[in-house]
Order: C-alpha cells, then structure tokens, then sequence
C-alpha cells in the first residue's frame, strides 16, 4: 500500500482523488446549512450534526475503498470510541466539517479538512469551503498549491511576498483584545476574523500574511490546511520554531504561527 500512496502522492493523483471525496462530503453537508440542523453536544462541550457524521462516513468509506488499511484519525469517530493509542507511519486525519459553531449559526466560512501523514510529516491535503463551492489542494511532488471552483479547472495559487503592512487573519472566537495584540507580535497592522481551516487557505492564495494561534486546537483542524499552504510557498511553526507536526499527544496541537511569503 506505501508504494500506491508514494506513487499517488508524487504524481498529485493523491489529492485529485481527495478533492473529489472532499466534493462529495460537502454535497452531503449542504441541505443542512441554514435548514434549522439540530446539534448535539459532545463530551468536550463542542457542538456536533447530523452533517458532521454524515461527511464523515462517506470520506471514510470512500478512504478505504480507495488505500485500504490506512490508519484514519476522524474528529467523529475520536469522539466516539477514543484516539488510537498511537499514530502508525501513514495515517489520515479528518475533519468532515471544521466550524461546526459558525456553520449552525448559518455563517460559510465551515470546511471539510482531509490530510495524509507521513512518520509525523503531513504531506497531501485537500480543504473543500462547501458555501462557497470551493477547494484548495496540495499538488504532487514540487508542484505547488491549487484552487478551483466545483466542476472548474484547478488554478495555481501561491502565497505573496510580505507587504509593507501585513495582515493577519484569527479566529473568531478571540477577543478584539487578544487577536490585536497576537497579530502585533507577528508585525502585523491589521486583522480579520474567519472560521475553521479557511484561514491556512487565504493566506495560501495571498490574501493574508500570518494566522497565530495560541489555544488548543487538534490536528484534524490543521493538517490539511498545513499542506495546502506549506504546498503554496507558506510555512507552520510551532512554539519550538519547528514546522508543526503530527501524531502528538492524543493528537492535540500546542500554539502555532502560520505564514506566507
């Protein structure tokens, strides 16, 4: 199996394969957002759907029909029965819908997260914005970032070089307070707050400079985000200054920095 995903993840198959499961989740996900979607809360207090499972049983079916046996490390499902007590060589992490909060509350800016480990390193990942119609992919072996719109082609997108005042894009759920004073120690004069693994994407297709965040996120929520960027000319740092990497700890993130050009 190593040699079909080395072989699908050089050539970019990999992720053209991704993006279609991604495509397919979000179609699943849509006649909820904004119908009246009922949530429930899971044991950490955060909110869960019916799209939430739905999305995710259909990528973890259509996971294992296409690389049968690779280990998956699923928000739902982790939810459900526990993290793996470790990460093997090659595993998936899933979100099958990140911002699940603004997607109840109607907002568009939810994603669905699919990436591909390798021993810690993530190394493809797709992030589909369902509202929008949109995804954004890792390429194959040095071939960059791409973007495209449902049924369009892909187009190439990388991340711009540093502006003279660079701007920085946070988490909704920050204070005014906090997200002034995160994008300050990162030079930047300005912000704007958006949801879920969104954020990694405009800053891969320049349209933002830095994402820092300092509370506890899990690895489903930046994996794929991660790829994308780091595909686009972009890099995420961990408080050690080390490229942010996976298979930690019950798969929990510390704080991180993502950065453009």
């Amino acid at each position: 199996m190593s040699k079909r995903l080395t072989a699908d993840l050089a050539s970019g198959a990999l992720t053209e394969a991704l993006a279609d499961i991604a495509e397919d989740a979000a179609r699943v996900i849509l006649p909820y957002w904004r119908n009246g979607v009922a949530a429930e809360a899971k044991a950490d207090d955060s909110p869960v759907t019916r799209a939430d499972r739905e999305a995710e049983a259909l990528i973890l079916e259509r996971l294992e029909a296409l690389y049968p046996g690779v280990q998956t490390v699923a928000e739902e499902a982790v939810a459900a029965d526990g993290a793996p007590a470790e990460a093997a060589e090659w595993f998936w992490l899933i979100d099958p819908l990140d911002g699940t909060r603004g997607f109840i509350e109607g907002r568009e800016s939810f994603t669905v997260n699919i990436a591909l480990v390798h021993k810690g390193k993530v190394v493809a990942g797709v992030v589909t914005a369902p509202a929008t119609a949109t995804t954004w992919r890792s390429g194959g072996k040095g071939a960059g970032a791409f973007r495209r719109r449902f049924g369009e082609a892909w187009q190439p997108i990388r991340v711009r070089n540093r502006p003279a005042s660079p701007t920085a894009v946070m988490s909704h759920s920050m204070s005014d307070v906090e997200a002034e004073r995160l994008a300050s120690r990162h030079g930047c004069v300005q912000w704007q707050g958006t949801d879920s693994s969104l954020k990694f994407c405009l800053i891969a297709e320049g349209r933002f400079d830095a994402y820092p965040r300092t509370g506890p996120t899990s690895e489903w929520d930046t994996a794929a985000g991660q790829a994308v960027l780091e595909a686009a000319g972009g890099r995420v740092m961990a408080e050690d200054g080390q490229p942010l990497r996976y298979g930690k700890s019950c798969f929990a993130n510390g704080g991180f920095v993502a950065l453009g050009g």
